[in-house]
């Protein structure tokens, strides 16, 4: 669904989910500034028992002008509207949005899908915020934002408190949107300083003497009080300066579930990949390698775990994911090749760009990809290799014209690369903008035969190569661990389809 394909409606009304957060004003508000420009009748509403009452968000109303209503409807009963009524961040029919009835309805929201999908909506649970789901839309349209420093600044807020201040952003969408908008920054500190009240502050310092720690692992899990999502970040962050607490997880009753707050000071606990594990099936989390967080559904929650209360289940599920892996330092790992076979990788195209011929050498990049941001110096030779999932990974120029030999051939490289997700973006930091590396691919192929020794993963491991002791490579039952035949040490792992894909056995 586009913003346009609701251009027949008219009037229309949008309706934030009671107690509106940042993230539904300006979502509501985005949206609303594009069907004005349309011409149309429109309103921003909410409902349900409660008006806005945290100060940061009555400043926001204020000083952004944002024409927010407060439909009062009794309890139990429903108004009904005509035209369209689109639901924003939250789902029509669900529990935490109430009161008004359509004759038509759209939704558009960035939560786990509650409902059976009604024919007019955009749900993509992926993003940081509804925000970012409402600019791509505005952006799809080639509406103008530069102009309007207010909805630009009511954007970047609803992101910015979504994502516990930035520290749970792993879309490279909301990346994006996040450089992209014009705002007001004085405004976003007058926000951000006026989110902690007195009991909010009660909350945190109850919550850090009620902790559980498990010595094994060394982590901590804490049940807060109802809050605003940052005291979790707040709370979580505190944890952490404890001595023999690597990890911990904070969490707390929301609207519909749990929201919850992550963060580690290891480098074999990624805090985004711990998020998602602690969210498994039952909702969404993700964020950054040290600080990351989630949202849990209360339906799903009930549903799978009907007798496990909360603090159980965290506990329970963190001693799971420590128990879940196995850790490979490729520089000691001894190598027991009686389990693994040879294999020789076929000749199949993949994309490449050569980077100093579209930048300067010198120029500090970042490419930005679905699994995380890499920032690197353009240098002479260098090229960056694009996989059709979008996966990307520089090369110097030696490794890969051993390794690789240019195609003449380049028809269909579009298409190659188009099954990706999200297309790779060069961001280039000296000047600011942005390029899709996409429009500069060509194709090439494996040179010569590279023998590996591999074998499908019966549990999760997570390797940390010789060229990266900080980060860890994870993977997970089915996919196989990779061992170049010359060089015992070099070891990686890669997907399953990916492995089939690219691989045969030897002598086939």
């Amino acid at each position: 669904m586009r913003l346009s394909d609701l251009e027949k409606y008219n009037p229309i009304t949008i309706q934030c989910h009671d107690n509106p957060d940042a993230d539904a004003l300006a979502s509501g508000y985005g949206l609303y500034c594009y069907f004005q420009s349309k011409g149309k009748d429109v309103r921003l509403v909410y409902s349900g028992s409660n008006q806005i009452h945290k100060s940061n968000l009555r400043l926001m109303v204020e000083k952004l002008n944002l024409p927010i209503e407060h439909v009062a409807v009794g309890r139990g009963k429903t108004l009904r509207v005509e035209g369209l009524l689109i639901t924003v961040d939250c789902q029509y029919g669900s529990g935490n949005v109430t009161g008004l009835v359509g004759e038509k309805v759209a939704v558009i929201d960035h939560h786990q899908l509650e409902k059976e999908a009604l024919p007019l909506s955009v749900i993509n649970s992926r993003v940081g915020s509804c925000s970012t789901l409402v600019w791509k839309l505005l952006r799809d349209e080639k509406f103008c934002m530069e102009e309007n420093e207010n909805l630009g600044t009511a954007l970047y807020y609803g992101l910015y408190t979504d994502t516990n201040q930035f520290s749970e952003l792993y879309n490279p969408l909301d990346m994006d949107m996040r450089e992209a908008l014009t705002f007001d920054k004085s405004l976003i500190t007058l926000f951000r300083n006026s989110n902690l009240s007195l009991r909010e502050l009660e909350i945190a310092g109850i919550a850090l003497i009620r902790y559980s720690y498990n010595d094994d692992y060394e982590f901590a899990v804490i049940k807060a009080q109802p809050c605003d999502p940052n005291i979790l970040g707040l709370i979580s962050d505190f944890l952490l300066q404890v001595d023999v607490i690597k990890t911990c997880v904070v969490f707390n009753e929301a609207k519909g579930g749990y929201k919850y707050s992550v963060r580690s000071c290891t480098p074999e606990v990624n805090a985004s990949e711990l998020a998602a594990f602690l969210a498994e099936g039952i909702g969404s989390g993700g964020g950054h390698y040290e600080k990351a967080g989630g949202f849990i559904s209360l339906r799903l929650y009930e549903e799978k775990y009907p007798t496990l209360h909360t603090e159980g289940y965290f506990n329970n599920r963190m001693t799971e994911y420590f128990d879940s892996f196995e850790l490979i330092y490729a520089e000691q790992y001894e190598t027991d090749l009686s389990s693994m076979k040879t294999y020789v990788r076929r000749r199949i195209p993949v994309g490449y760009v050569k980077a100093d011929e579209v930048l300067p050498t010198g120029t500090p990049i970042t490419i930005r990809t679905l699994e995380g941001d890499i920032d690197i110096t353009v240098e002479k030779n260098l090229v960056i290799m694009l996989g059709t999932k979008g996966e990307v990974y520089p090369l110097s120029g030696s490794r890969f014209q051993s390794e690789y030999e240019p195609l003449e051939e380049n028809e269909g490289v579009e298409e190659f690369i188009g099954k990706a997700e999200y297309a790779p973006v060069i961001k280039n930091r000296a000047s600011g903008k942005d390029m899709l590396l996409t429009d500069y691919a060509r194709l090439c192929a494996p040179a010569g035969e590279l023998h590996i020794y591999a074998r499908p993963l019966e549990k999760c491991v997570k390797v940390f190569t010789e060229k990266n002791r900080n980060k860890y490579m994870p993977g997970r039952p089915g996919d196989y661990l990779v061992i170049r035949c010359d060089s015992l040490h070099d070891i990686s792992v890669l997907e399953k389809k990916a492995f089939e894909e690219n691989y045969k056995l030897s002598g086939e």
